[in-house]
């Protein structure tokens, strides 16, 4: 059992701005993620909610700024290294669940872990543990297009927790999903922090989902909202 509002930071951003073109996306941003701690993100679509989950995330880099996470400034490293921390640190889930169609929901999971050159059997041991915490032991050999939406983003979220990572990035997680399925994942992630004391940094335009966080951060105009 972890303790959810754990005060020691995991993350931390500081004066992160980002432009593309002419236009001004994030003008100074500024936050902390402890560990074990559920932040979500809100705001208006096109206030730069997605492009600070990607810089924060390493999938982009600031303009401007820097992210620290366990000790590291992780914006700055090189590609390869980059490559190697986000690997084994950090996960990631999508609105679209982005499984690869010819892959069972097994083979899938195991990817990540495949790619960070763990053991087949390490990796492959962990994938079928975290399927089964997920109600999916029986759809292991199952692929994409025979899963439902549901199962397929469930799948989704073991895929991201493979490398046991410290920090999990969600994109709009229930944006695809109908409410009942919509639920049952915004509770997973609450019931996989204390099982396994990942963090999340959640950005979405649910609002039942955003008042269950630990905390809710609403980005305006590019800056986060007192």
């Amino acid at each position: 059992m972890f303790d959810p509002m754990s005060d020691h930071p995991l993350l931390q951003a500081t004066g992160i701005h980002k432009s593309y073109g002419d236009v001004d996306v994030l003008k100074g941003i500024d936050l902390t993620v402890n560990e074990a701690e559920i932040v979500s993100v809100v705001g208006a679509s096109g206030a730069g909610k997605s492009t600070l989950l990607h810089i924060l995330g390493t999938l982009d880099r600031p303009d401007k700024g820097k992210v620290e996470m366990e000790g590291k400034t992780i914006s700055k490293l090189p590609a390869r290294e980059l490559a190697y921390f986000r690997n084994r640190r950090i996960g990631f889930v999508f609105q679209f669940h982005n499984l690869l169609p010819e892959f069972t929901a097994l083979e899938n999971v195991c990817i990540p872990g495949y790619i960070g050159k763990r053991p087949d059997k390490e990796v492959e041991a962990r994938a079928r543990e975290l399927l089964a915490m997920l109600g999916l032991e029986e759809r292991l050999n199952h692929k994409p297009s025979q899963l439902s939406g549901g199962e397929q983003q469930r799948t989704a979220v073991a895929r991201a927790l493979v490398n046991n990572p410290a920090l999990v990035f969600a994109d709009e997680p229930s944006g695809n999903l109908d409410s009942h399925n919509a639920e049952e994942l915004h509770k997973l992630f609450f019931d996989l922090r204390q099982e396994l004391g990942t963090g999340f940094v959640i950005v979405t335009h649910n609002p039942a989902l955003a008042a269950m966080a630990d905390r809710k951060l609403t980005i305006e105009d590019g800056r986060i909202k007192p």
